[in-house]
């Protein structure tokens, strides 16, 4: 089977990005969430993890998972796509609520669906490196329905702020099982863990729709539960307040990666994407790095004078304007 037959990709672009809030303040003063920024005065993050999703499904076949709060922020950015594959939550309760309403909208769809859950506010320098390992882990999925398939990356330096994985097991193709997943370790344990073979968990996931809605009915039945009965209400035209904003009014904020893969072991399998130039852009500090790396360093220089406001907030013209930006030199 063609990886791209049955395949869809859902871009999660629903986070308020609160950790990186220094650098993305727009000119009236408000933070933007970082997907909505441009690393160094081109597309937005969210365009660029638009495009990787691309570069594996159709454009018909891509979606996003979106916040209505931040609606100024996406709306013009998504004219691409066809308006159905625009998912709305009400507002963002969490990576884990996020999934489960994205696949719940793809299920209705088409229930043989194997699907790619790509961050919207990462950066990668080589996308076709990692389109590779994406493809790897796509012919995996579509021929094994058993497990959720990670697409991890080889580290190279330590960062306490991401998760690990250490492969275990080989399966076929390259793809290994997972021995151990560990988020944000410490320094001690990441340094331990990269001894070990392990490799950065960038959150980019392939699964048959079916078997991942198992997995997270296993962890959280409650949600799932609540969240497919008010689709269904919704879906069905029921008047009244609409079922989904009344659920959301009440959903907890859950992490995915806590919540579903954490201690998930034995359903988790891995494929190891060379070092690409990936990171999350998590902290001022990973920001200053990449612009490091990509020697745009000169970029990050105090200004003599305040910078015209980019089409998107840019995060290196924003280091510029720290004052304090070298505390973030690695």
């Amino acid at each position: 089977m063609s990886v791209r037959q049955g395949t869809w990709a859902i871009v999660l672009a629903g986070g308020d990005g609160t950790r990186l809030s220094s650098l993305t303040t727009d000119e009236r003063g408000d933070a933007v969430p970082k997907q909505f920024c441009s690393l160094n005065g081109g597309p937005s993050l969210l365009q660029e993890a638009l495009q990787r999703a691309r570069r594996i499904v159709p454009r018909e076949r891509v979606c996003t998972i979106v916040a209505r709060q931040h609606e100024r922020h996406w709306r013009h950015m998504l004219w691409s796509l066809p308006a159905r594959n625009v998912i709305v939550q009400p507002r963002n309760c969490g990576t884990a609520n996020g999934v489960l309403l994205g696949l719940l909208h793809i299920l209705e769809r088409d229930p043989f669906a194997h699907i790619v859950f790509l961050p919207a506010d990462h950066y990668v320098r080589d996308e076709a490196l990692l389109a590779d390992s994406m493809r790897t882990a796509a012919m995996f999925v579509t021929r094994d329905r058993d497990g959720l398939t990670l697409v991890g990356i080889e580290p190279d330096d330590i960062d306490i702020e991401l998760g690990y994985i250490v492969p275990g097991d080989p399966v076929k193709d390259g793809i290994r099982r997972v021995a151990q997943f560990v988020e944000k370790p410490t320094a001690a344990s990441a340094h331990d863990l990269i001894a070990r073979g392990a490799v950065w968990n960038s959150f980019i996931f392939w699964a048959h729709a079916t078997t991942l809605l198992a997995l997270i009915r296993s962890r959280l039945p409650e949600i799932v539960e609540e969240m497919t009965n008010a689709l269904a209400r919704d879906w069905r035209g029921d008047e009244g307040t609409p079922a989904l904003e009344d659920l959301y009014e009440r959903l907890p904020v859950i992490d995915f990666s806590r919540a579903v893969m954490q201690d998930a072991e034995s359903v988790l399998r891995v494929s190891t994407a060379p070092a690409c130039g990936w990171t999350d852009l998590g902290t001022p500090r990973r920001v200053v790095q990449t612009l490091q790396r990509l020697k745009l360093a000169s970029a990050i220089q105090p200004p003599e004078r305040a910078l015209p406001a980019p089409t998107y907030v840019d995060l290196a013209a924003n280091c510029a304007l720290a004052t304090n930006w070298t505390q973030w030199i690695p």
